[in-house]
Parts: C-alpha cells; sequence; structure tokens
C-alpha cells in the first residue's frame, strides 16, 4: 500500500499493480501504476437501515501510472490477485478498457471492504 502525493489523487490510498522500476519508452522514468480509493466508504453505525449502509458502504476507485517520486510506501500490504489481471499498460490507453478494469477494481475493493478485511486502507488518511 502506498500514499499518492502529488496530483489530482494527493493523500490517496492505493496499491501497486504493476511496477517499472527501469521506465518505458513513453515513461522514461521509474514508474508504477496504481490502483486506488477515489472516494473513500463513509461511517456506518448499527440503528442504520441496510439500504442505508449500502449506499455508504460504496467505494470509489482509480487506476494511474505514477512517478516513483510521487508514491510515499507504507507499512501495509494488500494482495490481489483479480486487480492485477485486470489492469496492465495497455487498460490505461484505452477509455473503454480503463472502464471495465476500474469496475473489476472496484467490485474487488467493495468485496474486502464489506468482508471488513484492511480496515486501515478503507479508512481516510487524516492529517
Amino acid at each position: 500500500v502506498v500514499i499518492v502525493l502529488q496530483g489530482r489523487y494527493a493523500g490517496k490510498k492505493a496499491v501497486i499493480v504493476k511496477s517499472f522500476d527501469e521506465g518505458t519508452s513513453e515513461r522514461p522514468y521509474p514508474h508504477a501504476i496504481v490502483a486506488g480509493i477515489e472516494t473513500y466508504p463513509l461511517k456506518v453505525t448499527k440503528a442504520m437501515p441496510k439500504k442505508k449502509v449500502a449506499a455508504r458502504s460504496h467505494v470509489k476507485p482509480f487506476i494511474k501510472a505514477v512517478n516513483y517520486s510521487h508514491l510515499m510506501p507504507t507499512r501495509y500490504s494488500l494482495e490481489l490477485e483479480e486487480i492485477k489481471g485486470a489492469v496492465s499498460t495497455e487498460t490505461l490507453k484505452e477509455p473503454s478498457q480503463r472502464i471495465a478494469a476500474k469496475k473489476v477494481v472496484r467490485a474487488s475493493f467493495q468485496k474486502r471492504y464489506v468482508a471488513g478485511k484492511n480496515k486501515w486502507f478503507f479508512t481516510k488518511l487524516r492529517f
């Protein structure tokens, strides 16, 4: 798990899907493809009805190629094999593939959140 430091998603938590230590021809710097949370789930209480709990448990993901210098690693880790299969460099180029990949990422994040796993990952950074 990393924290994005610069840009639109600054302060958001993300998972490294694929890393490029040497860079590529179009990105000649070390970078990583990350999948993270754009909108975190809201607080839920026992008194809330199921419909409201479902609405507040919504996770909005993002997929992005980020320079290593704009990422801060954390001590936490998150293993999601289904995300690695869905997200690649080709997915970032094609908008329709990107949308499909985001849906896969959203489903896996949602499943993790509802199951109560990786609690820290799904909480908003407070600073």
